[in-house]
């Protein structure tokens, strides 16, 4: 990241989740850490623990013994469904003396402890909040409370769709924000031979290979995809490698008696940093057929490893997705609709003009230029106050 010296001089603190937790949220924070490295000192704060046991569908919230995964030397203070420690992490941020302080934001059930710890920051210090998410894609009655209670306490924002820009002016019209792209991982390292990747994940080298990636959740549509898949030809497979929150038996039965059910390899598991590469480069086509989203990280790291995708048009994966050419837009969550466009996307001259176009898009999406931009922001605001 180049070097403005105005700007190099603001100290961040970012609370979010940070290691030793793990999932998307907690890559980009380490990412996003990482690039202010380069021009100023960032503290870093999280969680003591993240979500009550009753309320985390997954199998553990932390990384595992042999995961890799990026250390950052985060401060370990808040329990968010215990108020009594918010005023100790408000002390030890504080303490700090952070310009600028960040909190991420993707789900309303933080908003009480995140809407607290940016309210009782000092008056000099600068409050962003860099959403995610703000309306949760399986929502509930009191999530628009809850999202006004976190933008009440903010002095800005950063949006990463324009899905969330809408939410947050209906919900504060006078929010002063900005509207960034999400950047592309590049911290799972290079591809390896597509060969290789099939042989380590023990599937047909020779056959076209669909990779449907990440946590799995009702609205990620993966039953229609599953659905989809039994249209496609014999020459096809499907990866699915995430796990599901929830129970996996819907995903089994719809597998067990789909008649290309023996060409859909399932792997329900976290997918540690270290394995997503092979993952990435065994795949020809990334596809996320989602009901519903705002942007996807999924694209970001599909686009990292030069994979072009097939999506549903629903929030900013559109945009996403036709900014740089990189795959196929499908109307909606249909089956038939879906198969359709795997197939426009996975014809070669059309899947290498996608490969292509990828790889000329790699610098405009950068971590450095979103650094940058939030570096821009973040002195604007403390130029107005």
């Amino acid at each position: 990241m180049s070097k403005n010296p105005g700007q190099s001089l603001l100290r961040f603190s970012i609370f979010s989740a940070f290691y030793p937790f793990r999932g998307g949220i907690a890559q980009f924070n380490a990412r996003l850490y990482r690039e202010l490295q380069k021009v100023s000192a960032p503290k870093a704060f999280t969680f003591t623990k993240q979500y009550p046991d009753f309320l985390f569908p997954g199998k553990t919230q932390l990384v595992k013994d042999g995961d890799v995964a990026d250390e950052i030397p985060a401060e370990r203070v808040v329990n968010p469904f215990n108020p009594f420690s918010w005023f100790l992490a408000v002390t030890r941020i504080r303490k700090c003396d952070p310009d600028v302080f960040v909190t991420n934001f993707w789900m309303t059930f933080f908003a009480p402890c995140f809407g607290f710890l940016a309210n009782w920051q000092r008056r000099s210090t600068i409050t962003i909040g860099l959403i995610h998410n703000l309306i949760p894609h399986e929502p509930r009655f009191y999530d628009r409370f809850m999202a006004k209670f976190y933008l009440k306490r903010h002095d800005g924002f950063i949006v990463l769709s324009e899905a969330v820009e809408r939410e947050l002016l209906l919900l504060r019209p006078n929010a002063r924000y900005v509207r960034l792209f999400h950047p592309w991982y590049d911290h799972f390292g290079m591809a390896i031979q597509q060969f290789e990747a099939r042989r380590q994940l023990r599937i047909d080298e020779n056959k076209i290979t669909l990779l449907f990636f990440g946590l799995v959740r009702d609205y990620k549509g993966l039953d229609i995809l599953i659905e989809a898949f039994s249209y496609l030809p014999d020459n096809y497979q499907l990866v699915i490698a995430g796990e599901v929150y929830g129970g996996d038996e819907g995903y089994k039965k719809r597998i067990a008696e789909s008649a290309a059910g023996d060409r859909i390899i399932f792997h329900n598991r976290y997918i540690a940093d270290n394995a997503v590469p092979v993952y990435f480069s065994a795949a020809d086509l990334c596809v996320l057929p989602y009901r519903s989203a705002t942007q996807s990280g999924i694209t970001a790291v599909s686009f990292h490893f030069e994979v072009p995708v097939v999506v549903t048009d629903v929030g900013d994966l559109r945009r996403t997705v036709e900014s740089v050419s990189g795959g196929v837009v499908v109307d909606r969550c249909d089956a038939s609709l879906m198969a359709k466009g795997i197939l426009k996307a996975a014809d070669p001259v059309f899947r290498n003009e996608c490969v292509e176009k990828i790889r000329q898009a790699k610098n405009k999406f950068s971590w450095e230029i979103f650094a940058e931009k939030l570096l821009e922001f973040a002195s604007s605001l403390k130029q107005s106050d």
